[in-house]
């Protein structure tokens, strides 16, 4: 989302890198340079102002100009003030004491509300909490529907009354959490192409029925400054806990994230990062502010790890590693783990020195990965154990299996072979055997 702020914010800081001693005038059109960024990034004007003038009032005093490394004084001036302008620190959702804790889901049409309530569901699922959705979109064609469909997807059930009252659905959605032991409700409203006083009346009195721990409104990152004037409005007259960001991993240029906090003065507490349904994350303004700048963010990249990668799979694979024993079925299961962490591109994006968009002319196609995992799968569970009994006529089999050709599989083998290699020089390192061979084939299987 941020690739073009990115690559203007590194053109203005040059102009403080290039240079071993900085003036107030030097400073000051470096600055001219963050604020055309910022503007052209879409954030607030307001907003981009109050934010040069802090940064520069900063970046003029004596710690920079005398300093021995001023444009790395800048940057970091400019990082911290980022942090502070996105929240300072990551907001929790608040859980009720008294269950259920009531999550109402607000917003325009269109910005993703029924999908993040069913992420959101889903990720407290998977925390042990007991989710309720509730259908109070009564209006929207399909969308009653909707919210089943991907309820299912994250394995959280939907209450719902059908075309009735929306604040009478709210009100026996919660009550019958409360009955059946649900601990959570998220409250799925209905929303308007535009704001009007109909809407939002409808969910103030929602609200008051309700009683709800938080209000989320969701905010389409993509509308750019016009999500900022839709949270204010929508602040104004529910007095909202929080925003979610929705739709983060577009061809947006990011000024919603940059100034709602601002505007609102409430927390940013998730981003949608994709189309999936585990695609959220927290908030984390530092970390956010460390992408934009370049800085990489390693701790997601590692909480992401975490997330794809099993733990007792990893414990067996460091097994096989160490004994030297790494068949193709290991070598499927690491590469659907790398796809469960997202894109290449979202990945570049966290790693020091790679900026968001790094990898986006590397023509990652989608269908080289597809066809990878087709041949293993094509292949019998013998020939994945047993990969040297693999000749010609069985990869001519397995081609026309998985749809590909004789020469997708060869190179394919290749590159496993050539993981082999690698493992085997490095299996003394890890303790393993020294020189110990692959797995003796028991005997032939046709």
């Amino acid at each position: 989302m941020f690739d073009n702020l990115s690559e203007k914010l590194e053109n203005a800081f040059k102009r403080f890198r290039n240079k071993g001693k900085l003036t107030e005038a030097d400073v000051r059109d470096g600055m001219r340079e963050v604020q055309r960024a910022l503007l052209e990034a879409d954030v607030n004007y307001k907003v981009t102002k109050a934010f040069v003038k802090t940064v520069t009032e900063r970046a003029v005093g004596s710690e920079v100009l005398e300093s021995l490394l001023p444009g790395q004084q800048v940057v970091k001036i400019v990082h911290e003030e980022l942090v502070k302008l996105m929240g300072e620190t990551n907001n929790k959702l608040v859980i009720s004491p008294k269950p259920p804790t009531v999550v109402m889901m607000v917003g325009l049409q269109g910005t993703g509300k029924t999908t993040h309530a069913a992420k959101l569901s889903g990720m407290y699922r998977k925390q042990g909490k007991r989710p309720l959705l509730v259908a109070c979109d009564v209006y929207r064609p399909a969308a009653i529907d909707q919210l089943k469909v991907v309820g299912a997807s994250v394995e959280v059930p939907v209450f719902e009354m059908g075309q009735g009252d929306p604040v009478e659905i709210a009100k026996a959605g919660v009550e019958h959490a409360k009955k059946h032991g649900h601990d959570m409700v998220f409250i799925d409203t209905a929303g308007r192409l535009q704001i009007d006083d109909t809407l939002m009346t409808e969910l103030e009195n929602i609200k008051a029925e309700t009683e709800p721990t938080e209000i989320l409104l969701v905010v389409d990152a993509m509308t750019g400054q016009a999500a900022v004037d839709v949270a204010k409005t929508f602040n104004d007259r529910l007095d909202i806990t929080g925003v979610v960001l929705s739709k983060l991993d577009g061809d947006t240029r990011g000024g919603a994230a940059l100034a709602t906090r601002y505007v609102t003065g409430k927390p940013i507490k998730f981003v949608g990062t994709g189309e999936k349904m585990d695609a959220i994350e927290p908030f984390y303004p530092d970390r956010m502010a460390s992408r934009i700048l370049g800085m990489g963010d390693v701790l997601t990249l590692i909480e992401k790890a975490q997330q794809a990668i099993d733990d007792k799979k990893a414990a067996e694979l460091e097994k096989k590693l160490r004994e030297n024993n790494f068949t193709l079925n290991d070598y499927l299961e690491q590469f659907r783990q790398i796809k469960n962490m997202g894109s290449l591109d979202q990945l570049a994006g966290m790693i020091p020195g790679l900026k968001p968009g790094a990898l986006k002319d590397a023509k990652v196609d989608e269908k080289v990965l597809s066809h990878t995992e087709a041949i293993i799968l094509s292949m019998t569970d013998y020939e994945r154990e047993y990969p040297d009994v693999i000749n010609g006529s069985r990869r001519r089999r397995i081609a026309a299996g998985s749809g590909t050709s004789v020469e997708e599989v060869n190179r394919l083998m290749k590159q496993y072979d050539q993981m082999n290699k690698m493992i085997k020089q490095l299996s003394g390192q890890f303790g393993g055997k020294r020189g110990k061979k692959r797995m003796k084939i028991p005997f032939p299987i046709g």
